[in-house]
């Protein structure tokens, strides 16, 4: 059974910084691309970052370049998100799944939030 953890949201303040973790199992993790999602009342889930197998290669929103870095750790099965420089857009909840541009489970968890206000 496919599961997704995530964990590390809360309150910041603009400016600031957090590091999400997302734990998954049931998938054999280092297999895969792994990407991280936010949503906001009333929208679409939209991609954040990606990262592909073995570190490759990585990809980014232009709303979150330069401030977003997105890594995993094949030994633990979790992928991470730093997120620096917090602004009050980044304020949703995150999530993470598996694929580079896509979800590739129908599976989610339950997401972490983030709240950036001052």
């Amino acid at each position: 059974q496919v599961q997704f953890v995530e964990s590390g949201g809360g309150l910041v303040q603009p400016g600031g910084s957090l590091r999400l973790s997302c734990a998954a199992s049931g998938f054999s993790f280092p297999s895969f691309d792994m990407s991280w999602y936010r949503q906001t009342p009333g929208t679409e889930r939209e991609l954040v970052a990606g990262i592909s197998t073995q570190s490759y290669g990585k990809n980014w929103a232009d709303s979150v370049k330069g401030r977003f870095t997105v890594s995993r750790d094949d030994e633990k099965n979790i992928v991470y998100l730093q997120m620096n420089n917090l602004k009050t857009e980044d304020t949703a909840v995150y999530y993470c799944n598996a694929g580079y541009y896509r979800p590739h489970f129908d599976s989610w968890g339950q997401g972490t939030q983030v709240t950036v206000s001052a």
